[in-house]
């Protein structure tokens, strides 16, 4: 553990007493908090100098309930975002909080529509200078693609923080009431501009890019294997970037029309594969797909002419790997430039699917620009 990591355990006793109290205090009472009585998040707030922070939220375990059918059993998106927020004190000092239901799911049902819905709602009051900060509260599962998402769609140089849990609302140990008032205090930061979409959780701040989600259960969860954290944060520390701000924010794609993302499916490389899943992917209407390959983003013979057929078809085809990290390399085990296959770089499969879907939504489906798209977001 690093330094910037380490906390003495008095102080994490003392925050999580301290933070996670109130939740407990609500869940004994089935939540029926009177809202027209209720201390609104940020009526304490005076104008002087607080950053205006608005708070979307779409669900997931930091906003789970308990459920009796097991022991730790529970159900995801029970408690609203502003419930949430009342929950957590002191975050009236540290910005002016307002916070909108964008929708109450587990985030293994996080969809296209969700993910439109943020994108609107976030850009619209940058644009309008009514927020100086975004907090949005999500689910684990897929906490990394939404993020990744938002910061390839999302313009401007503005904090864009996502947030989660590992345990739920109504947990003794909750984490989500830390990691919510780390993450407000990274929205606040006028030193959080121009680093893109960020998520802050069990007191680490990752980029977007970078953040991927690589235990089932434990709370120290989240990790970016390639490049590490790009900050820290605690309450009592403060925030600690360990990178430079960009001076100008990367390129962004504008959101297709209509609610939905073209059909970008992941194939998943392993022992003795066939052509079944490729060939499957191609009749149920794919116009890409994503090799989640072994090692170095390669598959069996039968798996890379049947991707060789399907690029020569149109069908956009992307090696990544199904190893935790490292980068996939062009021309080295695969004929990337015979076969018309595209290389993530570092991105793992499902956000090499993503940005899959942005680009043939935005018209780019030559194997040479896409690759052009892929090396440029670093």
């Amino acid at each position: 553990m690093t330094k910037h990591a380490a906390r003495p355990a008095s102080r994490r006793r003392n925050r999580t007493l301290m933070l996670t109290v109130p939740l407990v205090a609500l869940a004994l009472c089935s939540w029926g908090i009177d809202a027209a009585r209720a201390a609104e998040p940020g009526k304490d707030a005076t104008a002087a100098g607080l950053p205006r922070i608005l708070v979307l939220a779409t669900g997931g375990t930091i906003a789970g309930q308990a459920d009796a059918r097991a022991t730790g059993a529970y159900k995801s998106g029970q408690i609203t975002g502003e419930q949430l927020m009342q929950s957590v004190p002191g975050l009236d000092k540290l910005a002016k909080l307002n916070a909108e239901q964008i929708s109450s799911i587990g985030s293994q049902d996080m969809n296209d529509k969700v993910w439109f819905a943020l994108a609107r709602r976030i850009q619209d009051p940058f644009d309008k200078n009514e927020a100086d900060g975004i907090l949005i509260t999500h689910g684990t599962d897929t906490l990394e693609e939404t993020a990744f998402f938002l910061d390839n769609v999302v313009r401007g140089d503005k904090p864009v923080v996502i947030v989660g849990s590992m345990r739920p609302a109504t947990a003794v140990s909750a984490d989500g009431p830390g990691n919510l008032y780390e993450a407000v205090q990274v929205a606040a930061d006028p030193r959080s501009r121009g680093r893109g979409v960020m998520a802050v959780l069990n007191d680490k701040i990752q980029s977007a890019r970078s953040i991927t989600k690589t235990n089932t259960t434990s709370i120290e969860t989240f990790s970016s294997p390639n490049d590490g954290p790009i900050g820290y944060v605690d309450t009592a520390g403060g925030i600690r970037f360990m990178t430079q701000a960009a001076s100008s924010k990367r390129a962004t794609y504008p959101l297709p029309a209509g609610e939905q993302l073209p059909r970008v499916e992941i194939v998943y490389s392993h022992a003795n594969m066939d052509a079944v899943p490729i060939e499957d992917a191609i009749s149920h209407g794919a116009k890409g797909i994503v090799l989640a390959g072994v090692g170095d983003g390669n598959t069996s013979k039968q798996a890379l002419d049947a991707l060789e057929a399907a690029a020569k078809k149109g069908i956009v085809v992307v090696r990544s790997t199904r190893v935790r990290s490292g980068f996939v390399t062009r021309n080295v085990e695969v004929d990337d430039d015979k076969n018309g296959f595209v290389v993530s770089e570092d991105l793992n499969p499902q956000k090499a699917r993503v940005l899959t879907q942005l680009l043939i939504a935005g018209g780019v489906t030559a194997p040479a620009e896409l690759q052009r798209a892929f090396t440029a977001t670093w």
